[in-house]
């Protein structure tokens, strides 16, 4: 039997507000744990909520970019659960009027086709703390830190149109591209700021109705994603396979270990007990604000890969490529500028600083090289002062922070020499001042001369003389060499 695959997300996206969903505290990362947890963030007695109007805009701003109904009015409720990481006993949510309604987002394939996924809805929420089973605890036990309670969460719920991890992948970094470029969130998923919640159930190829879905939570990298649905997949097939049920659960991927295992039974709305929040007044967003926020939406992934085909030439390929991260966009514009020579800028972005940033595992705003830095290398591999070789040496070298390309150039001696009459200037002193070893040459038979000296060789007192490195003479400058020594009757 054949199986086709059912995909839907669930996606939080953690706003990039300087404070918190209902309460002043900070959102920074990083700090010392529960250091940004106040009275509010853990709902103690006579303490009450304020909304961040920030985090209001936000919301608003992501629906307006996807093109989705905006909810005008929308309400929060208290979603009912006991977990040690949230001591209010409740989460602060949205189920019945969201801020966000339906919505599109067209994905693009490996393959050439455009696929459109619609999101149901995306709604506002607080984020729960974070548990830490790490670090200096006893076997057995966990810590809890408290900083993230209360971080503002946009929650964007997919339907399932999704039929292959390839899509699923393509979609999540869709999401992450707009609200990246739209600047409601800063990406970094490491550090939590996109969390991933994967749904997905099998059904026989051709049949209408879903199967037993299951859920994997918490998936915090692209990577991870596909492991995880690859594995729950196959896990699915091989049990209906074997006579078996899937069962409707919650489940749990490590990414360091490749192991996916049950965490709970899934759980319906209504175990949940939502009721509407008794501190908090419906949220009403007013025509005038939608204007004023639609007007001042920053430039779309899809709009600026257009632009990047239009004004720099680049192919469409690279456009996606260069125009669907905002911080790499970004990079590439400095570069380019900076060099005057767009196709080289995004070859150099795409190529060889993709490939240390992915080797290192860092992002593009945390890159050892500028983008300054970066244009002015391709600038001197432009105007051919070095070749593509040495740019990846000097490029080591900037990596390393030895500082600009024209500074590594010039400490490391790696001009290029390509001026045919200065070549041939050289030729004539290094034979002046080894005229013993030219005389040699000449009085030796024919047939030994080649033994006597070579290419290399001449290229080896050229680069002394003018104090290059031998690796500094070009192959157009290696063929002028081998003329002229033709010509002065010396075997190549």
């Amino acid at each position: 039997m054949s199986w086709e695959t059912v995909i839907g997300l669930e996606v939080h996206v953690q706003l990039a507000t300087k404070t918190k969903i209902f309460s002043g505290a900070s959102t920074a990362f990083g700090a010392e744990p529960n250091t940004q947890a106040c009275a509010i963030d853990l709902a103690m007695p006579g303490t009450l909520p304020v909304l961040n109007k920030q985090a209001v805009h936000y919301a608003v701003m992501f629906g307006l970019a996807i093109d989705a109904e905006i909810g005008q009015e929308s309400a929060f409720e208290r979603k009912n659960y006991f977990y040690p990481d949230l001591p209010k006993g409740y989460q602060t949510t949205q189920l019945e009027k969201p801020i966000v309604g339906r919505g599109n987002v067209e994905i693009q394939l490996a393959d050439g086709r455009s696929k459109n996924i619609r999101i149901h809805h995306a709604h506002l929420e607080e984020d729960a703390g974070k548990s830490l089973h790490e670090g200096n605890f006893r076997h057995g036990v966990s810590g809890i830190d408290l900083n993230r309670a209360g971080t503002p969460l946009i929650e964007i719920v997919s339907e399932p149109d999704m039929s292959s991890a390839e899509e699923a992948i393509a979609f999540a970094k869709k999401l992450h591209s707009i609200v990246t470029s739209i600047g409601i969130c800063d990406g970094e998923m490491s550090q939590g700021s996109m969390r991933f919640d994967v749904n997905v159930s099998v059904r026989p190829t051709g049949a209408t109705e879903l199967g037993t879905r299951t859920e994997t939570k918490n998936l915090n990298s692209f990577k991870f994603m596909e492991e995880a649905i690859a594995k729950e997949v196959e896990r699915q097939i091989d049990l209906i396979e074997d006579g078996g049920s899937v069962i409707q659960e919650t489940r749990l991927y490590n990414g360091d270990t490749k192991v996916a295992r049950s965490m709970r039974s899934k759980e319906e709305a209504n175990d949940y007990r939502y009721f509407p929040c008794p501190d908090l007044l419906p949220v009403i967003v007013s025509d005038e604000t939608i204007e004023e926020l639609r007007r001042n939406l920053p430039e779309l992934p899809d709009a600026r890969q257009a632009r990047f085909v239009e004004q720099y030439g680049l192919s469409d390929y690279d456009a996606g490529v260069l125009g669907g991260d905002a911080a790499m966009a970004a990079y590439f514009e400095i570069a380019s500028e900076k060099s005057g020579n767009a196709k080289l800028a995004a070859n150099w972005t795409m190529g060889e600083l993709a490939a240390r940033l992915n080797n290192q595992d860092l992002s593009i705003n945390k890159s050892p090289v500028n983008a300054e830095q970066l244009g002015g290398l391709v600038a001197r591999i432009a105007d051919n002062s070095i070749s593509g070789k040495m740019a990846k040496e000097v490029f080591e070298g900037m990596w390393a922070g030895e500082g600009s390309a024209d500074e590594i150039i010039e400490a490391r001696g790696l001009v290029q020499v390509s001026d045919s009459g200065a070549l041939e200037q050289m030729v004539t002193d290094v034979l002046a001042a080894n005229q013993t070893m030219v005389d040699d040459y000449i009085n030796t038979e024919e047939a030994k001369r080649k033994k006597k000296i070579d290419i290399k060789e001449i290229e080896s007192v050229i680069a002394k003389i003018a104090r290059i490195p031998p690796k500094s003479i070009s192959r157009d400058d290696e063929k002028a060499l081998k003329s002229l020594a033709g010509d002065l009757k010396i075997s190549p």
